[in-house]
């Protein structure tokens, strides 16, 4: 099957590493379905797609509803009729407050969207392609560079990539008999809206602030593409994309 026949969800598609990637794979030929809490942000989505633009359909959809969630897919199922790839993006962090300091509220926050969400949507991709013909499709989960080690005060985040980690293996091992694979990329400061913090500086595990290194988001895009390209036979386990000069190796 070419691209131009296979159809794509993209969760977080309004903005950052989402919006890169539904254009990138927009532009290889694929009809993208556009998720994201924000009609306008997906609106800007589809106005850079230009020529690409009628490929892609825009569903707001908060990944931390469930109800939401089963109207995403329903809405893809109705308009394409299958799926080939889902890149569940969609993420947050939380405030980077003392651990003793967090409320239950911004606990519970990441953990619906950056683990619950995924779960769910995972589960309506895997409701359509196992009935679809040829069966099967692939899922793509955002991880982190703090799906291995933290960064100071982040510990939502921190614990809900792990657990991003659990969720990938099990998609891979559960949807072996469906023809699912089921790959993790796990991103260091790629430049979005969400990192430029970073040129300013952020805390180090020993206590200093220092400026990190980012490297330009179009990178990760083109990784989605070629993990969404291979045959299905083929798969990309784990990806880790980063800066090349970012403080993980070594940190702490």
């Amino acid at each position: 099957m070419n691209s131009e026949e296979r159809i794509a969800v993209v969760t977080g598609a309004g903005s950052g590493i989402g919006r890169s990637s539904a254009l990138a794979l927009l532009r290889d030929g694929y009809s993208v379905v556009l998720a994201g809490r924000r009609a306008e942000t997906l609106q800007e989505t589809v106005e850079e797609a230009g020529e690409h633009a009628s490929r892609a359909l825009a569903v707001p959809t908060d990944v931390r509803d469930p109800e939401a969630i089963l109207a995403l897919f329903a809405r893809t199922h109705e308009n394409f009729g299958r799926l080939d790839v889902l890149f569940n993006n969609a993420g947050t962090g939380a405030p980077p407050v003392l651990f003793e300091d967090l409320t239950y509220d911004q606990w519970r926050a990441a953990v619906e969207t950056n683990l619950t969400g995924p779960f769910l949507c995972a589960q309506e991709a895997f409701k359509i392609m196992k009935v679809q013909d040829p069966m099967g499709g692939r899922i793509i989960n955002n991880g982190s560079i703090s799906a291995h080690v933290p960064r100071p005060n982040s510990a939502p985040y921190t614990a809900t990539k792990h657990g991003v980690t659990g969720l990938t293996r099990s998609i891979s091992l559960d949807g072996r008999k469906y023809n699912i694979a089921c790959s993790q990329i796990d991103i260091g400061n790629a430049l979005t809206a969400l990192t430029q913090r970073m040129e300013s500086g952020v805390p180090q595990a020993h206590g200093a602030v220092a400026v990190e290194p980012t490297f330009d988001v179009e990178h990760v895009a083109e990784s989605i593409l070629f993990m969404a390209n291979l045959p299905l036979d083929a798969n990309v386990q784990f990806m880790t994309i980063m800066a090349t000069k970012m403080p993980y190796i070594g940190r702490g």
